[in-house]
């Protein structure tokens, strides 16, 4: 199963970039990990709901409809990290082709993204930023490979 992520703008802290490369560079001998960066909209002036509707097309334009679609979202369903490989081994077992994780604009997502996703997933009832939830969710999918192939990186 192929693992894309859909992200709005760069990271720009060097360090988190270099934990990025080091993950996308561990995972690569588990998956097939396409990441795609979604130009920022420009937002001077405009309304929240503004933003995310202009967001909205930039993501849902890199999405089939037989992919299955996981919101990265602060109000969605938390795993641990061994229910997080049981998610991503229950994708695979099902056929899914292609797993889209989206991390959204500072705003949260459109409606139509909402409706779009299969799963809404929350990485911690905490606050990150955007550049440190990529690297986050980078770690975790390392995890869940790791953990699904019976590896020592986990202990549980």
């Amino acid at each position: 199963m192929k693992i894309k992520v859909l992200t709005i703008g760069k990271t720009k802290a060097s360090y988190l970039q270099e934990g990025e490369e080091e993950y996308k560079k561990r995972l690569s001998f588990y998956t097939t990990l396409e990441w795609i960066i979604l130009p920022d909209v420009s937002s001077k002036g405009m309304s929240h709901e503004l933003i995310k509707e202009k967001e909205a097309p930039l993501f849902l334009k890199h999405i089939k409809a037989e992919d299955k679609v996981w919101l990265l979202d602060e109000r969605g369903k938390s795993f641990s990290s061994l229910e997080l490989s049981q998610q991503i081994q229950k994708s695979m077992n099902a056929g899914t082709k292609t797993l889209i994780l989206v991390i959204g604009g500072a705003f949260g997502f459109h409606s139509t993204l909402y409706n779009r996703a299969d799963v809404k997933l929350s990485l911690s009832a905490l606050t990150f930023s955007h550049e440190m939830v990529r690297l986050f969710l980078l770690e975790q999918l390392y995890r869940a490979h790791t953990i699904l192939k019976g590896e020592s990186y986990h202990h549980e």
